[in-house]
């Protein structure tokens, strides 16, 4: 499973994987259910490996996030998305001290750790995925 190819739908619960794409559609498999499905070309779709957490220095994409609760966690489920805001709040601010609180909200953070359960639980290991942003770019 790469991390780069983990996309949210708007308005469709859990996170998907990018099977294939066609003309007007992507194909995708559920990771909850690996039922497939195509997501018109007309659907709100967000990349995870574009999604960044504001903090007070710069923006921390996603994937250094899920990499800070990977090891906080010690490969394990965070706690559950479902608890109150204030241990929410509590369990992100251990794993990211700097985010800001004034513009990531508790559903930000929530879905967050929803998201780094399900990516956990389908067998995602952070601890292996290396950056492919310009790091890789540069070196070819």
């Amino acid at each position: 499973m790469e991390f780069s190819k983990i996309i949210s739908v708007t308005g469709k619960p859990g996170l998907f994987q990018v099977v294939s794409q066609s003309k007007n559609a992507i194909i995708v498999g559920s990771l909850t259910d690996n039922k497939r499905m195509a997501i018109n070309a007309t659907q709100n779709v967000s990349l995870l490996e574009n999604i960044a957490i504001y903090t007070y220095e710069e923006d921390m994409p996603l994937l250094d996030v899920f990499k800070a609760m990977y090891t906080k966690t010690e490969g394990k489920e965070a706690i559950s998305h479902k608890e109150s805001g204030k241990k929410l709040e509590a369990f992100f601010a251990d794993v990211l001290p700097n985010y800001d609180n004034e513009r990531v909200y508790t559903s930000n953070i929530k879905k967050v750790i929803q998201w780094f359960n399900l990516l956990v639980k389908s067998g995602m290991d952070f601890s292996q995925i290396e950056e492919t942003s310009e790091e890789t770019t540069e070196e070819v």
